[in-house]
């Protein structure tokens, strides 16, 4: 397996994946023998890992040559980064076609090389993974990818186990009073002008976004209002901070291949209000308040104003969400990938 996703600084979806279930494979298939590998070391995996270091093409060049004193049966890349050297059987997983769906949020170089990438790995796999029926449908819709190619594996999420900071830690990032929170990266797709439009529009409410800042011009515009607080990437204890103290969570994306941030949000209790687009039904099910992603400012401010004054509606909320959030597991995400794996063998 490639885990050098899980050695990246900064984690968000594909790097928490590879992380959670590469401790979890060798348990989810004791009979097969994993060999772990990547760039620069990482503490924390829960996995021997061995460490080829080299700075530039390491997917392409160095990991192949890795693997040759012991080609293993198969290789498993946890994102669908496939070296074109390698020449045996090889598993990936798709965790969402952004670039296809936004492609004007991409550089043209990354956009280029991410559609290579994915036509060589349809090309390359037998089975592909995808973590959503929506993830499938786009493989299937824009790639040509027969369905009976791609198997579902949905995501998972422990439970919190990081102590939220002290409620000072809230002062000191400037954030006060009743707030709405959208967490995740500051670009396009994830559509926070949309979610500041309908917070605008509520009295002593206002948007903080926590994650990191992609997009620097849509950064720069949520800054210049008065309602928003743009904290980019914060520590995990203020984060868990954020959401205890939050009235509600927005995730107001166009378009997500999962939808990782409602799931967090749920297994914390918290109260869900997104969008009816891409795979966020698909794991909020009937425990989220959805609202028309064309729907207008107005609209949405509504549906958050439910959120946030209906006392009796979010005990219920609350309870299933946390309800539905605990069959998301990463033990059932990583025995997903290891049958897979298995067949794959076989």
């Amino acid at each position: 397996m490639d885990v050098n996703p899980a050695t990246r600084a900064v984690a968000t979806g594909t790097e928490k994946f590879t992380r959670e279930v590469c401790k979890r494979l060798p348990a989810a298939a004791p009979d097969l023998r994993w060999r772990f590998l990547a760039s620069r070391p990482k503490t924390g995996l829960g996995v021997d890992v061995l460490v080829v270091p080299q700075r530039r093409l390491w997917s392409q060049v160095r990991l192949p040559l890795a693997l040759l004193p012991e080609p293993p049966d198969l290789l498993f890349v946890p994102a669908h980064v496939i070296p074109y050297a390698w020449p045996g059987k090889v598993l990936t997983v798709v965790h969402d076609l952004a670039f296809e769906k936004f492609p004007d949020a991409y550089a043209f170089a990354e956009r280029s090389y991410l559609r290579l990438s994915t036509r060589w790995a349809v090309t390359r796999c037998n089975l592909l993974v995808a973590v959503s029926a929506t993830t499938k449908r786009d493989l299937v819709h824009l790639y040509g990818v027969p369905e009976e190619r791609v198997r579902v594996v949905p995501l998972g999420i422990d439970p919190p186990s990081t102590t939220p900071a002290p409620a000072s830690r809230l002062a000191e990032l400037g954030v006060d009073g009743k707030f709405v929170l959208q967490v995740g990266r500051i670009e396009k797709r994830k559509n926070q002008l949309a979610a500041l439009a309908a917070v605008e529009r509520l009295d002593g409410v206002k948007l903080v976004v926590a994650g990191p800042e992609r997009d620097h011009e849509l950064s720069a515009k949520l800054r210049s209002s008065a309602h928003a607080r743009v904290l980019g990437l914060v520590d995990q204890s203020t984060l868990e901070l954020l959401y205890q103290q939050a009235a509600a969570v927005i995730v107001p994306s166009l378009y997500e291949g999962f939808g990782l941030p409602v799931l967090e949000a749920m297994a914390r209790g918290n109260v869900v209000v997104a969008a009816k687009a891409s795979s966020l039904p698909e794991v909020g099910g009937e425990a989220v308040l959805y609202y028309h992603p064309a729907a207008d400012a107005a609209h949405v401010a509504q549906v958050l104003e439910t959120a946030i004054d209906d006392r009796a509606l979010r005990t219920g909320l609350a309870k299933a969400a946390q309800a539905r959030a605990a069959k998301f597991t990463w033990d059932r995400t990583a025995r997903g990938i290891a049958d897979v794996i298995k067949e794959l063998l076989q």
